[in-house]
Order: structure tokens, then C-alpha cells, then sequence
């Protein structure tokens, strides 16, 4: 009589590996190829390149006309950041508040669950194009700015490069913030009123109506100190440096208030 041999058992089905997903990095190009399949940047972009074309060259030509003293090129291109930052506001700002308009953002959040992810992914691609977008215009400012000075202008390689650096930084830092507050805010109309108040009405108020207080308080608003960063003309009560790292902190705090009401609140 045959003995029967024992069924062998059956093999353990192979453990597939756990989904890791993209991670920050990932969110990061997501990000990036959302903001670059939006028409609103390049609208943005381009209306920021016309504003520092019209306002470099009436710079110059009024420093032409009026006999101004010589002062270095990039001026021009400096002074124009007090209109054309908005670009970079509103190009930062509709990246945020148009998922929550549209109610995009739940699968932005779906798609990245750590929601502190999905700030700071912002945050870098808007700061990234805002940098682009200050050289840009720094280049383009000067460029326009030269013939219109006529002679009322000097030209140093060092100095423009310099000026084109600060420029590009500081409008980095404008995004950078315009994202935290929009994360705050979340409302396109409520985000801008409080942008452009920070930026340029407050600012407009409190040189307006002088006094040795209010102009303190200037000197620490991010236009202002942007701005002194930017010239380094010694009319700051800080070294130049220290202009940067005031518009650093406005961002850091748009962006601590940006992440808190993220994190707490539903989308």
C-alpha cells in the first residue's frame, strides 16, 4: 500500500512595497506645474514688466527734465517696486485663494495630507518666480531708464548687479508673505485689501501725516525697508542688512498665521 507524499504548502504572496508618495518634493512640482498651467501668472507677469517699463522711463525723463543730480542707474528700477511688487502680489495670492474659490484646494490637501506641506510648497514656487520676476524687471527697468535719463544717470556693472540682487530678493520675500496672508485670509478681495494696505496704503498714512512716531513705524514696514535695503542710501535708523531681515520677519509672520489657520480650520 502507497503512502501518500504531503501537498506541498502554498507560497506567502510577496508583500508589496508601501506607497511612499511624493513627499515635499513632490507637492513642490505639483505646485509648480499647477501655477504654470494657470493664465493668471503670465497676466500678472506681463502687466509687471509694462508698469516698469512706463514707470522707469518717466523716472528718468523726469530727472532729465527737472536736471535732477546723476544717480545711478538703478534708481530707476528701485523705485518702480512700489507699483510693480503688486504683480507678484496678486500672481502669489491667486494661487492660494483660487483653490479655495473653486473648493480645489480639499484635493490639494487630499493629495498632500500634511498640510504644512502645502504651504511651504507655495510659498517656494511663488518666492522662486518672485525672484525671476525681480531680476526681470530689474534688468528691464534699467534698460528702458537709460536713454531716458540722458546723461542724468551713471552706469556700474557692480552696482546694477547689486541693485538687480536686492530687488529680486525682496520681491521673493513680498510673495513669500502675499502666500502666508492669503492662507490666513483666504478671500481673494480680503487678501489683497490687507496686502495693499500693508504695502503701500500704511505706509502712504503714516508719511502723510509725519511725525517722529509714525515714521519710525515706516521705517519698519516691509515697503519701507524693502526699500532702504534696496537703495542703501543711509537713511534708515538700521545698517542696510537689517532692511532685508525686517521684510523677512513680515513673511515669517504672514506665514506662521498662514499655517495656524490651515491647520486648524476645515477646508
Amino acid at each position: 500500500m502507497s503512502t501518500l507524499s504531503p501537498r506541498p504548502a502554498p507560497a506567502a504572496p510577496r508583500a508589496l512595497p508601501a506607497p511612499t508618495g511624493g513627499g515635499f518634493p513632490g507637492a513642490v512640482r505639483a505646485e509648480w506645474t499647477k501655477l504654470r498651467s494657470l493664465r493668471s501668472p503670465y497676466i500678472c507677469l506681463s502687466a509687471g514688466a509694462l508698469l516698469t517699463v512706463v514707470f522707469t522711463f518717466y523716472y528718468g525723463s523726469i530727472a532729465r527734465i527737472n536736471d535732477h543730480p546723476v544717480q545711478p542707474l538703478g534708481n530707476a528700477a528701485v523705485a518702480s517696486v512700489v507699483l510693480v511688487q503688486f504683480a507678484v502680489v496678486v500672481l502669489a495670492m491667486v494661487a492660494v485663494t483660487s483653490e479655495y474659490t473653486t473648493g480645489s484646494v480639499r484635493s490639494s490637501l487630499l493629495w498632500v495630507p500634511v498640510r504644512r506641506h502645502v504651504l511651504l510648497a507655495k510659498s517656494l514656487v511663488a518666492g522662486v518666480v518672485g525672484f525671476g520676476a525681480g531680476l526681470l524687471y530689474a534688468v528691464l527697468g534699467m534698460a528702458v531708464a537709460w536713454p531716458s535719463f540722458d546723461g542724468h544717470a551713471t552706469f556700474d556693472a557692480a552696482e546694477a548687479t547689486a541693485r538687480a540682487l536686492a530687488m529680486a530678493a525682496v520681491l521673493a520675500l513680498t510673495a513669500v508673505l502675499s502666500v502666508g496672508v492669503s492662507f490666513a485670509l483666504r478671500n481673494a478681495a480680503g487678501a489683497l485689501s490687507a496686502l495693499f494696505g500693508l504695502l503701500s496704503a500704511l505706509p502712504a498714512l503714516c508719511v502723510g501725516l509725519g511725525g517722529t512716531f509714525l515714521l519710525t513705524v515706516d521705517s519698519y514696514l516691509p515697503q519701507t525697508a524693502g526699500g532702504h535695503f534696496m537703495l542703501g542710501d543711509g537713511g534708515a535708523p538700521y545698517p542696510r542688512w537689517a532692511g532685508l531681515l525686517i521684510v523677512a520677519a513680515w513673511a515669517a509672520v504672514a506665514q506662521l498665521a498662514g499655517r495656524a489657520l490651515l491647520v486648524r480650520r476645515d477646508a
